[in-house]
């Protein structure tokens, strides 16, 4: 999928424009990036995330082609992040998902969504369906708290924030040359003419509603913890019909807790209610969360389109805009780069057939939300 050497500049260094950048300097070119923040992706949604890899747990919020995209990720994933000479941790021990007594009836609603993702695409792990005791021994700090629950294999999670940091060492070690805190916009760039790049990468996110009108914000809330007497090892989700959570354990008993999802591009601080929900369902799944120490509560809004499905679209030539990642960024983002490499390269990407990503280009964009 190698291009030929070529200048290149890329709008935003949130996941996807760190990853393009890196990968792109990599194979000889030269890359610029510009952003409206700093190193550490203030301004981006990347660093408000649990980074889990959940392609079949996700299935119950997003379509077949998503799921594709996160499956194929997952070994991708283990490739890229070796590459790197920081370290991020990584771990792919699977999903756990349980449920307290009242709410089994919205569990089982939960198991035959992924059944049925099960049947479209049959390649996924299988899931298991565990009882009182197979709940121990996937979780024996768990023991006695749940009668049910399910497991699904071969998902896993990654540490968001060491990433990026890393992907911030990787450009700086490839010299890519970064503008932080300096914006700007597709209009002032004319690639492939004489004086100018080659190619326009956009990956602004919602900061490139400006170009593309149907991008909207869905707010995310998370908290963080330091949790020294809670020892989990893989995520765990929490099956509830209003405020279904997730609890993502880092490295060192640091935990991220989430579950709210909110259509507004506000980013004004978490509501008191929305966290009392996020810790009490927390301290439900394990009482050692009550001695836990609050280390941020954060909030972003997640770049969505009105199908909240991913797209690539070519509005001209050698221009090239990603966005409409939605909650799916880290599950997918490796499928999404390759796509983008393969356009770059031939015009053409056999991925996104695979995935159901549409690709339209010049006046075809409009006929993208």
């Amino acid at each position: 999928m190698n291009l030929q050497p070529s200048s290149i500049v890329i709008l935003g260094a949130g996941l996807m424009g760190r990853l393009l950048a890196v990968e792109l300097a990599r194979q000889g070119h030269a890359v610029e990036v510009f952003d409206s923040g700093g190193p550490a992706a203030e301004h981006a949604a990347a660093p408000v995330a649990a980074a889990m890899l959940a392609p079949l747990a996700e299935s119950a919020v997003t379509e077949p082609g998503v799921v594709r995209m996160g499956q194929y990720s997952l070994p991708r994933w283990r490739e890229m992040l070796a590459a790197l000479a920081q370290p991020v941790f990584f771990q792919q021990e699977g999903t756990l998902i349980v449920w307290h007594r009242q709410d089994a009836a919205e569990a089982q609603r939960l198991k035959r969504l992924l059944e049925a993702t099960q049947t479209t695409i049959p390649d996924l792990p299988a899931m298991q369906v565990l009882d009182g005791a197979g709940v121990t021994a996937a979780e024996p700090t768990l023991a006695h708290r749940f009668a049910q629950g399910l497991y699904l294999p071969g998902e896993g999670q990654l540490d968001n924030r060491q990433l990026l940091a890393a992907l911030a060492h990787e450009m700086d070690r490839l010299q890519v040359r970064c503008h932080w805190h300096t914006p700007r916009d597709p209009g002032e760039f004319s690639p492939g003419t004489p004086g100018q790049a080659d190619w326009l990468l956009d990956c602004r996110g919602l900061g490139a509603r400006g170009q593309w009108k149907a991008l909207r914000g869905v707010r995310g809330e998370v908290v963080r913890l330091h949790a020294p007497e809670v020892t989990l090892r893989r995520p765990t989700r929490v099956v509830h019909p209003r405020y279904p959570i997730y609890i993502a354990p880092k490295e060192d008993h640091l935990f991220v807790i989430g579950a709210t999802e909110i259509e507004s591009d506000d980013l004004s601080p978490a509501s008191v209610r929305s966290t009392l929900e996020l810790l009490s369902a927390a301290y439900a799944v394990h009482s050692g969360f009550a001695e836990a120490r609050i280390v941020e509560i954060a909030t972003q809004c997640r770049p969505t389109l009105p199908d909240n499905l991913p797209a690539v679209r070519q509005p001209r030539p050698r221009v090239l805009e990603v966005n409409g990642l939605y909650r799916h960024g880290f599950m997918i983002a490796p499928a999404m780069l390759d796509v983008v490499l393969q356009l770059m390269a031939t015009g053409q990407s056999p991925l996104a057939s695979r995935f159901d990503l549409a690709l339209p280009t010049g006046d075809d964009t409009r006929a993208l939300p």
